[in-house]
Parts: C-alpha cells; structure tokens; sequence
C-alpha cells in the first residue's frame, strides 16, 4: 500500500468512528501503519470530522517523528506507537472516549463476558488498566499510557481480546488495519452498554460459563470457524 492509498483508508476510518456515534467533538483517533516501511498514519490533533480530508492525515515513523503532513499528529500519537512496537502484527488502532466503555474505564472495572454477544468477539474479559502513576504522568504521558496498556497484556492475548480500558480514560482497540479497529471500537460499546444492563438487572452475575465462551469465540474466529461466507481468492 502506498502512503495516499493508506492515509485514506486511515481518513475513512476516522469518519466511520465519527459517524458511528462513538466520538464527540473532535475526541478519539484513528490510525494504520505501513509495516514494511514502519510508518504510521494518523488522524491530525483537534481537527473536526466533518472537515477532515485524506490530505490532513499526517505521517509519523515509530519514534514519531512527522515524516509528512502540515498538521500535528494527534495528542494520542504515541500511545499508538506503543501498540504497534509492541504488538507486533496488528495493522490499525482506534482510541475513542464512547459512553459505555468510557463509564467502565472510569470506574476502574474490567468488562465481564456476561453472554454470547461479547464471546463472539472478545475471548474472556475486556480488561482495565491501572490507574497511571503519578511519576508515569510527569514522564511521557501518551507513551507511558502505552506501556501500561502493554503491561495489561502480559499475561494476556491482544489477538484474542483486541480491546483495553485505560482506567480512568477511555477505550482501545485495534486490529489488522484501520477499519477492522474501528469495527471492534463498535462493538465493544455496544457490548459495554449490555454489560451495564445486565448488573443493573442481577448485580450477582457470573462470567458466561467457559464451554459456551470457547464455542462462540471459535466459531467465529477458530481455525475451524464457520460464521459468515467464505472468502473468495
């Protein structure tokens, strides 16, 4: 992919957050990465929406550096470029501040796996961050909150939960490229409002039991999965 081609799927990703509902104002933020050239595109800092065009996305290497665009990048630019340093194989990353997975983070709670809904995409909880420290703060805040969201992950598998809540802040998300961020950042406030319904509704809820957990994962993402239409080559 060329750097045009890659700053406008980055563009479309960004209006489709917007679109989408998950945004106020000019919060949250898109991006990809060119791999091969270890290059990122991003959504410019304060820019509204609806202005946005292909041509503000603005293109960072992974010390983040500007390498293109006129624009700054945004204030969350190296809260990305942790992801991609450390996650090494994911393509997109999208940072939103969406009212239900927000009120999760804010409350310093993972989210549950209640049901199948949130099993179909996510393999066990969303998991919440600690809360930054104070010396992390004076340090380098954005990279500092990447790092914490890659310590989240130590024990865990980005592949299989694509998706954090930064305590105290917001949500995460990423995927293969832009688009598929931006689709997981859907359903994960979609699945984080079910999720605060369903412990207004039985405060004593368990986890869904693992049995039905795996098979409604690996239906959809398994080796063997078969939800959906196979790919034409």
């Amino acid at each position: 992919m060329n750097l045009s081609n890659l700053k406008k799927e980055v563009c479309k990703a960004n209006i489709r957050l917007f679109s989408s509902g998950l945004v106020t104002s000019t919060f949250g933020n898109v991006s990809g990465i060119d791999r091969k050239r270890s290059l990122v595109a991003i959504k410019p800092s304060g820019i509204q929406y609806d202005k946005l065009t292909y041509e503000d996305i603005v293109i960072v290497d992974l010390e983040g550096n500007k390498v293109e665009g006129k624009l700054n990048p945004s204030s969350d630019t190296k809260t990305h470029l942790e992801l991609y340093k450390n996650f090494s194989d994911i393509g997109g990353v999208a940072h939103t501040h969406s009212t239900y997975a927000t009120a999760w983070a804010q409350a310093k709670k993972a989210i549950p796996c209640f049901g199948t809904t949130h099993a179909d995409f996510f393999y066990g909880e969303v998991p919440c961050t600690k809360v930054i420290s104070d010396s992390s703060i004076s340090k380098d805040y954005e990279s500092e909150t990447g790092k914490l969201i890659v310590d989240t992950f130590k024990s865990k598998d980005y592949h299989s939960i694509k998706a954090v809540l930064v305590a105290c802040h917001g949500p995460f998300s990423w995927g293969e490229n832009a688009e598929e961020a931006v689709k997981i950042s859907i359903a994960l406030e979609g699945i984080a409002e079910v999720a605060l319904y369903s412990v207004i509704i039985n405060s004593q809820l368990g986890n869904i039991k693992k049995s039905l957990l795996k098979k409604h994962y690996l239906r959809k993402h398994g080796k063997d999965a078969y939800y959906g239409q196979e790919k034409k080559h």
